[in-house]
C-alpha cells in the first residue's frame, strides 16, 4: 500500500452516521463495512457479484459491495440491510419474511431483504414476474425462492393497503404445533442481519488464517522449512504436522485424515501448512515464503482401476484401496433369474456435486482463562469433533470445547471436521485468537463432494412385471479419505432395493480411495446415486415389458407385512398413496410406454441392454464376500 493511499481519508455516510477512516488500497466496500464498521449483514458468498449476499445500498442504487472498490465509495451515501429499520424493530418486508417461513440457513437473506426492498421503491406495484426479475441476482441454497416471492408479494400488499397489516401477525398454534405454521424463532435475527456466523465473528488481538496446498495429487513430502515465514513481521505462528501433539488422525468412521499432510500428499489442495497473522494479506505473503521439497507418486484418480492389482495404494491399512465393502444378501438369486422371462442389465453412473452452500467454511479458535480449547464454527458433528480434538491436540475432554456457530447451508458437508483442527493448533501455539475464512474459491476445490458412483443392476422379471431377482453393484469413488464413505455405503446397501418387495437379491456397495478430493456426506447420504439406478432401471423395464411405469411399481411395492432385503419386518408402508398421489397430480395418461412411440421389446429370451461390468477385479471381491456372507 502506497504512502498517499495510506494518508488519504474516506469519508461516506453510512446508515444515518458519518464516518471517516485511513483509507486500505486492499479493501473492497464489502470489507470496509465487515471489517472496519463491523457491519456484517453483508456476506460474502461468492466474491465475484453472482450471489448477492453482499447486497447493499450505494446512493439508493443496489450495488453488490464485493465487487465495488472502497475509494469509489467516497462521499457516498450508504445504506446496509442494519440501517432498513432501527435496531429491535424490522420493516414490513422483513416481517413477511418471518411470516412466511422465507429464511431457513439465513445465509442469503440480509441480501435477499436488500433485493426485495429495491424492487419494491422501484415499482410498489411489481407483479410476480417483476419480482422474480429483479431478484434474479441473489441466490438462495436452502429455502427455495417460493416462500420468498410469497413474502415479497404479501409485503407490496401490505403497504399498498390491498391487505391489512394483521396479516403479519403470528398464527396461533392451538393445542398442537403440529400442523399449524408456526414462526422460526431465530428469523427476526436473520432478516435483520444481526445473526453472526462463524465468519461474522472478531475478537480482541485476533489474527488471520491462510493455509498452503498441495499442488499435487500424491506425492511424498521430502522437507518443509517454515523459517522464512515465521521471520515475517505481523506472523504469529506457522503450524505444520509436526505441531501436532496428540493423536494425529481424524474421520466420521475411520481415522485416516491427519490435521495437516504427515508424511505425504493424497490430492490437490490438501492443506499443508497454515499461517496465523496480522492481517490476511500477511499471512497470504507468508505462504509464498514456506518451502516445500515434494516427491510426486503415481496418481489414482479412477474407482474401477483402485481395484486392480498393482494399482498406487493410497493409505498403507489398506492395500486393496477399499474404504468400505457392505455385502447383503437374500434368497436366491439363482433361482429368481432362472423363474424370469427377461432379464435386463445396465449401468448407471452418478457425478461428483459440490454442495455449494453460500456460507463457505469459517471458524474462530481461541484459549479461554482456564486453558480451555475453544472451537467456534459451522460443524454439523460437534460432540464427535470434541472428542477427535481432544485426541489430536492431548487434553482430556474437559479442555476443548466446540460451539456450534450457524450453518449458513451444510447439506452434509459440513458434518466433517476439515479445519477445525488448524485452528485449535495456531491458537494454542500462538496464544491469540484465530480466524480463518475460506474462499469461494478454496471451499469448491478442497472440500469433500458428493460420491461419484458407478452402479451395475441386473433385474428378472416375469411377463407381467413381476421382479424375480436383483443384483446390484455399486462401486463409489471416496476420494483420498475416508469421511463418510462407510456411512453412504450403507445406506446405499440399506436404499438400494427402493420401497419394492424384492424376494431375491444380491447387493454389494463398495467405496474406494483415490487421489481425487474428498467425498463426504451430502444429502440423502448414499440414497440418491442408489434410487437414481433403481428408478431408472424400473422405467426401462416397463418399456421393455409393455407397462405403464405406475403399474409396474405397484405390482413390486412393500406393503405391510414385507421383509426387507435387511431383514425388517414392515407394518406401515404408503408407497401406495404416494404412487397415486404423484400419479394424479402429474395428471398422467395411463398405458404402456409404446403408446407414446416407444419400441417393444421381443420377450422370446433374456434381454441385456447396455450391458457393463466393473471390471474383473470388482466381481472378484465381491464372489469372495459372498463366500463370507455364506
Amino acid at each position: 500500500m502506497s504512502d498517499n493511499v495510506s494518508d488519504r481519508k474516506l469519508s461516506m455516510t453510512v446508515n444515518g452516521r458519518k464516518i471517516s477512516r485511513p483509507m486500505d488500497g486492499n479493501y473492497r466496500l464489502l470489507d470496509f463495512l465487515r471489517e472496519e464498521l463491523h457491519l456484517t449483514g453483508a456476506k460474502e458468498g461468492c466474491g465475484a457479484g453472482e450471489c448477492g449476499t453482499c447486497s447493499v445500498f450505494v446512493d439508493g442504487k443496489l450495488v453488490k459491495s464485493c465487487l465495488m472498490p472502497t475509494a469509489k465509495a467516497e462521499g457516498a451515501e450508504i445504506q446496509t440491510v442494519e440501517g432498513l429499520a432501527p435496531r429491535g424493530e424490522l420493516t414490513v418486508l422483513q416481517r413477511a419474511f418471518h411470516k412466511t417461513g422465507a429464511s431457513q440457513c439465513g445465509y442469503c437473506i440480509p441480501g435477499m431483504v436488500m433485493a426485495a426492498t429495491s424492487a419494491l421503491r422501484a415499482n410498489p406495484f411489481a407483479d410476480i414476474e417483476e419480482i422474480k426479475e429483479r431478484l434474479g441476482g441473489n441466490i438462495c441454497r436452502c429455502t427455495g425462492y417460493t416462500k420468498i416471492f410469497e413474502a415479497v408479494e404479501l409485503a407490496r400488499d401490505i403497504l399498498n393497503g390491498q391487505i391489512p397489516a394483521t396479516a403479519l401477525d403470528a398464527e396461533s398454534a392451538g393445542n398442537s404445533f403440529i400442523g399449524n405454521n408456526v414462526r422460526r424463532l431465530d428469523a427476526p435475527s436473520k432478516v435483520s442481519g444481526q445473526l453472526k456466523y462463524a465468519g461474522d465473528m472478531i475478537m480482541p488481538d485476533m489474527v488471520h488464517m491462510q493455509v498452503l496446498r498441495s499442488p499435487h495429487a500424491h506425492a511424498r513430502i521430502v522437507s518443509i522449512d517454515t523459517s522464512r515465514a515465521e521471520a515475517l513481521e505481523g506472523v504469529a505462528c506457522v503450524v505444520t504436522a509436526a505441531d501436532v501433539p496428540g493423536i494425529d488422525g481424524f474421520g466420521v468412521f475411520v481415522h485416516d485424515q491427519p490435521v495437516m499432510a504427515r508424511e505425504k500428499v493424497r490430492y490437490v489442495g490438501e492443506a499443508v501448512a497454515a499461517v496465523a497473522a496480522e492481517t490476511v494479506e500477511i499471512a497470504r505473503q507468508a505462504l509464498s515464503l514456506i518451502d516445500v521439497a515434494y516427491e510426486p507418486l503415481p496418481g489414482l484418480f479412477d474407482a474401477e482401476k483402485a481395484l486392480e492389482p498393482g494399482a498406487p495404494v493410497i493409505h498403507d491399512y489398506a492395500p486393496d484401496n477399499i474404504v468400505k465393502h457392505i455385502p447383503v444378501r437374500k434368497g436366491d438369486v439363482a433361482k429368481g433369474f432362472a423363474e424370469a422371462d427377461l432379464i435386463v442389465e445396465n449401468t448407471y453412473t452418478t457425478q461428483q456435486v459440490e454442495h455449494a452452500y453460500l456460507e463457505p467454511e469459517a471458524g474462530l479458535a481461541y484459549v479461554d482463562h482456564d486453558g480451555v480449547v475453544t472451537v467456534i464454527s459451522p460443524s454439523q458433528n460437534i460432540t464427535h469433533h470434541r472428542h477427535m480434538l481432544a485426541e489430536i491436540i492431548a487434553k482430556p475432554i474437559n479442555k476443548v470445547r466446540f460451539i456450534m456457530s450457524p450453518v449458513g447451508g451444510g447439506f452434509g458437508g459440513k458434518e466433517d471436521m476439515i479445519y477445525q483442527g488448524m485452528l485449535a493448533l495456531a491458537a494454542m501455539k500462538s496464544g491469540r485468537p484465530v480466524r480463518l475464512i475460506y474462499s469461494r474459491e478454496e471451499s469448491i476445490a478442497t472440500t469433500a463432494k458428493r460420491h461419484p458412483s458407478i452402479v451395475t443392476y441386473k433385474m428378472g422379471l416375469t411377463k407381467d412385471g413381476r421382479i424375480t431377482a436383483v443384483t446390484f453393484r455399486m462401486l463409489a469413488d471416496g476420494g483420498a479419505y475416508g469421511m463418510s464413505t462407510e456411512g453412504v455405503m450403507r445406506k446405499a446397501a440399506i436404499l438400494s432395493l427402493g420401497p419394492y418387495d424384492i424376494e431375491n437379491c444380491t447387493i454389494d456397495t463398495i467405496g474406494v480411495y483415490t487421489n481425487n478430493t474428498p467425498s463426504g456426506a451430502f444429502r440423502t447420504f448414499g440414497g440418491m446415486q442408489a434410487q437414481f439406478a433403481t428408478e431408472s432401471h424400473l422405467d426401462i423395464c416397463a418399456e421393455k415389458l409393455g407397462l405403464d411405469p405406475f403399474e409396474i411399481r405397484r405390482r413390486n411395492m412393500m406393503v405391510p407385512g414385507s421383509l426387507t432385503h435387511t431383514r425388517q419386518r414392515l407394518e406401515n408402508v404408503s408407497i401406495g398413496q404416494v404412487l397415486d398421489v404423484a400419479e394424479s397430480f402429474s395428471r398422467w395418461e395411463r398405458g404402456a410406454p409404446t403408446s407414446r412411440g416407444a419400441t417393444r421389446n421381443d420377450l422370446g429370451g433374456p434381454d441385456v441392454r447396455d450391458a457393463c461390468t466393473l471390471g474383473a477385479r470388482f466381481r472378484e471381491i465381491v464372489e469372495n464376500k459372498s463366500k463370507e456372507v455364506a
